[in-house]
């Protein structure tokens, strides 16, 4: 039976300022700009996704403010389980603390796996799984070597995506027509946009664990307001410029399908700028490289609030305190 740990130790160093905690908030979505939404537009169209896309918008701003409150009043480890604890109860909060860790604990293997492939054009002989294991034990030492650290890397990651992202919208606008936006645009009617919301929410899936990392800020009701807030504005940005940019080159099925294949790829930004510059232009090249930039930002970050996550769970007791690492340092 697990007991509860004692307030006073294994309290979390504050660290974080305000841009730490931007470049967290950024890099824990920002994959999602590089591939996965696209294929909502194999759902509803330019304009089902579009219509998807605004509502979850709109969610996301309303559920962001609700989070910052939240993480202002009780600027906790746990983030949604120290809230639903707080909020609804022990037994409610324990779900609602499984379901959290879950989502976290569970996405980095899979984007390891992307990271993997990904490598694997380059490393055909090595393999897709010891890549990923390799980037897993690698971020996970990281993570381990302290937060501040962690920050600063994905600080840095993070804004080499944003700048790459940025490259790549000013090399495709010039190209940019209005017309290609009209093509086709509700192949399935407006019923498409409710079949595109699950990949319109890859846009900005994961910036609630900005939540997580509040016990760490330095001046948690600042910084947290700070944070979260220009994170998800800067994503409402980038989410309109890199949706804009791709489909406005040549209409929704040339970034959805590659050129003589019905089976959808996970490659928008690559398809639009092949199509701009050609594949063996060295602008097209470098999106290739620097894209995984979008991968280990949002992997590494992710991590980070698994991290906090299972060490909040532990310090309430909910798993052996054995378990539990010494994190005052």
């Amino acid at each position: 039976m697990a007991t509860e740990i004692s307030k006073d130790t294994n309290q979390l160093k504050k660290t974080l300022s305000p841009l730490m905690i931007w470049g967290l908030g950024v890099g824990y979505v920002i994959s999602g700009m590089y591939f996965g939404w696209n294929l909502g537009l194999a759902e509803g169209g330019t304009g089902g996704l579009a219509i998807a896309t605004i509502f979850v918008i709109i969610m996301y701003l309303t559920f962001t403010f609700s989070y910052t409150e939240l993480a202002c009043a009780i600027p906790k480890a746990g983030g949604a389980f120290a809230y639903a604890d707080r909020g609804l109860g022990k037994n409610l909060g324990f779900l609602a603390g499984m379901a959290q860790n879950i989502e976290f604990i569970f996405a980095p293997p899979a984007i390891a796996m992307a990271i993997g492939a990904y490598f694997g054009i380059w490393f055909p002989e090595v393999g897709t799984i010891p890549i990923a294991i390799v980037a897993y034990l690698i971020f996970t030492a990281l993570n381990i070597f302290g937060v501040k650290g962690a920050a600063l890397f994905e600080l840095a990651v993070t804004i080499v995506a944003v700048i790459e992202l940025l490259i790549f919208a000013g090399i495709c606008y010039p190209e940019f027509e209005v017309a290609n936006l009209k093509q086709n645009a509700l192949p399935n009617g407006y019923m498409g946009a409710f079949a595109a919301i699950p990949f319109a929410i890859w846009f900005f899936l994961a910036i609630e664990g900005i939540a997580n990392v509040a016990e760490e800020a330095k001046n948690p009701k600042r910084g947290i307001t700070i944070g979260f807030t220009s994170a998800i504005f800067t994503l409402v940005i980038l989410c309109v410029i890199t949706f804009t940019a791709a489909v406005g080159v040549d209409g929704w099925e040339g970034i959805v399908y590659p050129e003589g294949s019905t089976e959808a790829s996970d490659s928008p930004l690559p398809l639009a700028l092949g199509k701009v510059v050609g594949e063996g232009h060295a602008m097209f090249h470098m999106l290739l490289v620097i894209g995984i930039f979008g991968l280990v930002a949002s992997f590494h970050g992710i991590i980070l609030a698994a991290g906090r996550s299972t060490f909040e769970f532990g310090r309430v007791g909910y798993i052996p305190k054995a378990l539990l690492c010494e994190c005052q340092n």
